[in-house]
């Protein structure tokens, strides 16, 4: 049912060893894949249920920080495992107060009003926008830890605000699109590791195989002469040629 139209911009700070993580509720075994991989290229810990029984189970085993549930479900429904997520009680085996992201069908107007009416704490309609998805679930984090490091990440002189969507170099604003922002957050998350052309329209376009486009190397382009109008003195983004890119140089 899910799916991605867009990149993974993404999340965690680089000096954060504990990553967050999420259990992944879905039946369809391709767009399930698809949305963890994405999800751990983000420094998630992605755990798959592919039934309600099955969640419940990973739940007691191995308690998530966030569940994301389709609604589509077959057997016990989405909303049927939220219900009894919440109605658990105080001797539950599970912590009734997980955060919840649900996931709709574009089609049912009704379903996220539902969602949130049995408990959930968000809802998204798919297909999904997946910089949009990130920044929720960084939201719900935030909420329930009390903290706010999951949104933020630091690469050398640049700091990424991805809740905001706001990026700085040495303190100052970058005027960045959508698609340079969230090839920036998937350059900085490793920086001096060269990030393949392949994994970045996996990651940044959402293509879920390889293609003939220029369009990584435009956007890069882009971004660096964005990174050099605020300061000329240094040199981001480093096209090494026939693999990829990287945000700082070795010597960085």
């Amino acid at each position: 049912m899910t799916t991605l139209t867009a990149p993974p911009p993404t999340e965690r700070p680089l000096q954060d060893t504990e990553s967050p993580s999420i259990i992944l509720v879905q039946d369809i075994p391709v767009t399930t894949d698809l949305l963890a991989e994405s999800l751990e290229f983000d420094r998630f810990q992605v755990s798959v249920a592919a039934t309600a029984e099955e969640a419940k189970r990973a739940m007691i085993d191995d308690p998530p920080d966030l569940a994301i549930i389709d609604m589509a479900l077959s057997g016990m429904t989405g909303l049927d495992l939220i219900q009894a997520i919440r109605e658990a009680g105080r001797d539950a085996e599970w912590d009734v107060h997980l955060p919840v992201m649900a996931l709709c069908r574009e089609d049912d107007d009704q379903m996220p009003i539902r969602a949130i009416e049995r408990g959930a704490d968000d809802a998204m309609r798919v297909p999904l926008h997946y910089p949009e998805l990130l920044a929720r679930l960084s939201a719900l984090l935030v909420r329930s830890r009390g903290a706010s490091r999951t949104s933020s990440l630091r690469a050398g002189p640049v700091e990424i605000d991805r809740l905001a969507i706001r990026a700085r170099l040495n303190g100052r604003p970058l005027s960045l699109s959508a698609k340079e922002f969230g090839l920036l957050v998937a350059l900085a998350r490793d920086p001096r590791r060269v990030i393949t052309k392949d994994e970045l329209l996996r990651h940044v376009w959402g293509y879920r195989s390889a293609v003939r486009t220029r369009t990584v190397d435009t956007h890069a382009c882009r971004l660096r002469r964005k990174l050099a109008e605020v300061d000329p003195s240094l040199h981001l983004v480093t096209n090494v040629w026939g693999i990829g890119y990287r945000l700082l140089s070795l010597d960085d």
